[in-house]
């Protein structure tokens, strides 16, 4: 890193290969790129949007990104690298996971609330959704459909949030109250994995959601230590951040 002490936390590659970064503790974006190893650092406009959190690319290349402790969302243009910051209505949301659905209308938790929610990529107006009572949205995973589905890290369920008519659905994850579930992802066939991390050891979990059932839990062979993110390939495999065992996981799905 050029700036000590950045605290680089989320990530995501573009079309052309360069790594794009955000950074917990200097409130910058910054691009690898990996041929030369040159760092590009893009400022926050705002000094107050500290702790900017999850990158994610839409389908006309701009990069959206939350920013958990400024209670933000930003877009940046990589051809200008101008950033625009629009402030969540709800305070101390702690906007969190993000994704992008096939519209190109990026979906974002708002892990402080009950709350999802998605900005327009047009006019950057914020529209809020609310969950059931007492639930706290933290990732999320947005499938061919555009059905966003989330892990609700306080309760112990999967959510499931229809866009176009705002109702939601629930599902109590198999480890119960107590299971935290946190990384998830969308599969190409469809399917909705992720990973209840309040149990020992974190364990990987498929929800079909045509027949809406639960696979057998899988336990990760190194406990997982917090299974904060994990990504889905084409070629059938899962890459999980396991923190706290300081590992890379990878799942290979059998079918």
């Amino acid at each position: 890193m050029k700036t000590p002490n950045s605290g680089p936390h989320g990530l995501v590659a573009d079309r052309a290969g360069n790594i794009w970064f955000t950074t917990n503790s200097k409130g910058y974006i910054g691009k690898l790129d990996p041929r030369t190893g040159r760092i590009t650092e893009y400022p926050l406009p705002d000094k107050d949007a500290d702790d900017p959190h999850t990158p994610v690319f839409d389908q006309e290349g701009t990069l959206w990104f939350t920013v958990q402790g400024g209670n933000d969302v930003g877009r940046l243009d990589p051809r200008t690298g101008m950033i625009m910051l629009k402030k969540v209505p709800t305070p101390r949301a702690l906007p969190y996971g993000i994704a992008v659905n096939s519209k190109g209308m990026p979906f974002f938790c708002e892990f402080g609330t009950i709350r999802l929610a998605r900005i327009d990529p047009q006019t950057m107006d914020i529209t809020e959704y609310p969950l059931p009572q007492g639930a706290r949205p933290r990732r999320l995973a947005i499938t061919s459909n555009d059905m966003v589905y989330y892990s609700d890290n306080a309760r112990g369920y999967v959510g499931r949030l229809d866009s176009a008519t705002g109702k939601t659905q629930e599902w109590r994850s198999p480890g119960g109250a107590e299971s935290e579930p946190y990384a998830i992802t969308v599969t190409p066939d469809g399917m909705v994995w992720y990973v209840e991390t309040g149990l020992t050891p974190n364990r990987i979990i498929r929800f079909n959601p045509t027949t809406q059932t639960f696979s057998t839990p899988t336990p990760i062979p190194s406990g997982g230590g917090v299974v904060r993110n994990m990504v889905a390939t084409p070629d059938d495999r899962l890459y999980l951040a396991c923190r706290g065992v300081d590992k890379m996981g990878i799942a290979e799905i059998l079918h």
